[in-house]
């Protein structure tokens, strides 16, 4: 660990996955304190991350403590390849990264986290990856004086956190009268949703994965979703925000047996849908899946007082039939001002990739559902 004092502002870099460990109560209280932070920053979240994905030697936390209490984190790793970059922990199967800062000592806590990421940025480039535009890490990049970037990463879907009667309400002509068709038909099935206690979850996360992987059979599901390590990963972290209420697991019976099961995050201001699963049967039913669910989250994220029903990443079809803001996370280059030509270096590979990205998209458009669904693939420390 390495420190570097201004004034009563302690500026510590924390490479120990141990000590990241043990900073469990004083992460959690300084995440209920950052309105912007997502379920994705939640200790409970990058710990157990780490545990499944994580290097040794490759953690790198930035912590900004005034006069001993946590005000400011920044959750990075090091990675090697293509070139040597600080990204952010939690990978690509976490749909935002952002810093945390305390709402009232901000300014002080950016301002320690620029000089700290900037000696931890001797040698490498930082590469921060789906930032939301309303995120507190975009204070660090306005802040920030050495070379930087700013790119475009993946599209969200966001509407606002009311239950479903409301959102249907702002649809009007043949598209609303076809949701209360479909909300209908679910409720003459009699389909029961049932919120699951904590001690419940590693049992419904199973089912839930078996559903799931039961839902893409034969249609290219995502690889990462059947590996223990992403099983393991969902029951530690969702067992623990469970408990703190930042996550929901919901199951849906009909006549008794489980038909689908969904797991919804959330946090101070935002709730979405992070991962369902559903038994084909459903279909066959005339059952539309995605219109149950958002039901049940919608109305989850309207009890709890959350401003956001976030539809998380990609632009499905099926999410415009709600009429959604369309949100665009960014992607944030920091380099120091010697390091600018391997800025625009990185620069250059991001964009020859999407390039090579939307000329396959263009040529086969097919490729689409699978492009959204490979980057839910996990970066992994190299």
């Amino acid at each position: 660990m390495t420190a570097d004092r201004a004034g009563s502002l302690t500026v510590t870099l924390c490479r120990d996955f141990g000590e990241f460990g043990a900073l469990a109560g004083e992460w959690d209280a300084l995440h209920r304190r950052c309105a912007t932070a997502t379920p994705f920053q939640s200790h409970a979240w990058l710990h157990s991350w780490w545990i499944s994905y994580g290097q040794e030697g490759r953690l790198r936390v930035l912590l900004v403590r005034r006069s001993g209490r946590l005000i400011g984190a920044a959750p990075l790793m090091l990675v090697h390849r293509p070139m040597p970059l600080l990204v952010p922990m939690g990978g690509a199967i976490s749909d935002f990264f952002d810093i945390l800062l305390d709402e009232e000592e901000a300014g002080y806590a950016v301002g320690a986290l620029q000089r700290g990421l900037d000696r931890a940025a001797r040698h490498c480039v930082v590469d921060l990856r789906e930032v939301r535009p309303d995120a507190s890490a975009q204070l660090l990049f306005g802040r920030w004086p050495g070379a930087r970037s700013r790119l475009t990463d993946s599209t969200c879907m966001e509407l606002p956190a009311e239950p479903l009667d409301g959102l249907v309400a702002r649809l009007t002509g043949s598209r609303g009268q076809r949701l209360r068709a479909k909300l209908r038909r679910v409720e003459a099935l009699g389909v029961e949703a049932r919120k699951i206690p904590q001690d419940g979850v590693p049992s419904a996360i199973g089912t839930l994965l078996r559903l799931h992987e039961l839902q893409w059979r034969d249609r290219g599901v995502n690889p990462e979703h059947l590996r223990a390590r992403f099983s393991d990963h969902l029951v530690r972290s969702v067992s623990r925000m469970v408990g703190d209420g930042t996550a929901a697991v919901t199951e849906f019976r009909l006549g008794g047996e489980v038909v689908a099961a969904n797991l919804s995050l959330q946090s101070a201001q935002l709730a979405g849908g992070y991962l369902y699963g559903a038994d084909p049967g459903l279909r066959e039913r005339k059952v539309d899946v995605s219109t149950m669910l958002l039901r049940e989250v919608a109305q989850q994220a309207s009890d709890t007082g959350r401003e956001v029903l976030s539809l998380l990443r990609g632009a499905e079809q099926y999410k415009n039939h709600w009429q959604p803001v369309t949100v665009v996370n960014q992607r944030l280059l920091l380099a120091r001002p010697g390091l600018e030509p391997l800025l625009r270096l990185r620069e250059s590979q991001v964009a020859v990739r999407e390039r090579a990205v939307e000329t396959v998209k263009a040529r086969f458009p097919a490729a689409r559902d699978w492009h959204e669904r490979l980057t839910t693939l996990p970066v992994i420390g190299r």
